[in-house]
């Protein structure tokens, strides 16, 4: 009988492995089994990561708005503001509003002070 030579599939399927965790050090680079499960829990914290990700940018958002909201009036806030947004009807998201607050807080007054004269104009002729 021949000789058969085995493992073809099986060294596939570990040399795809192992390019996956070429930048892993030491034995987590070179053995099958921690290759896996350093996979495993790569994958585990990047999906985990993403929506943290979007977590903290949104607070980093809404503290640059609070921070120049608050310059403006010493009463108003950032829940105000975005209240006052609801109520005019200003399609204006946070990621949007953060880029103004930095870029141009001139822009920003301006669409504060035209929320607070709607605002305050319905609120003193009772229309809401």
């Amino acid at each position: 009988m021949t000789r058969i030579r085995r493992g073809n599939i099986a060294r596939r399927r570990r040399t795809k492995i192992r390019l996956f965790a070429s930048s892993f050090r030491g034995a987590h680079s070179r053995l099958t089994r921690t290759i896996t499960q350093q996979k495993i829990r790569a994958l585990v914290s990047s999906h985990r990561d993403r929506d943290k990700q979007k977590r903290n940018f949104r607070r980093l958002w809404i503290t640059r708005i609070n921070a120049v909201i608050r310059e403006i009036g010493v009463s108003y806030s950032y829940s105000r503001l975005i209240h006052d947004l609801y109520k005019k009807r200003v399609l204006l998201n946070r990621k949007i509003l953060a880029q103004i607050a930095i870029s141009n807080k001139n822009c920003l007054y301006m669409i504060y002070n035209e929320i607070i004269k709607e605002v305050d104009w319905k609120e003193s002729t009772g229309i809401i």
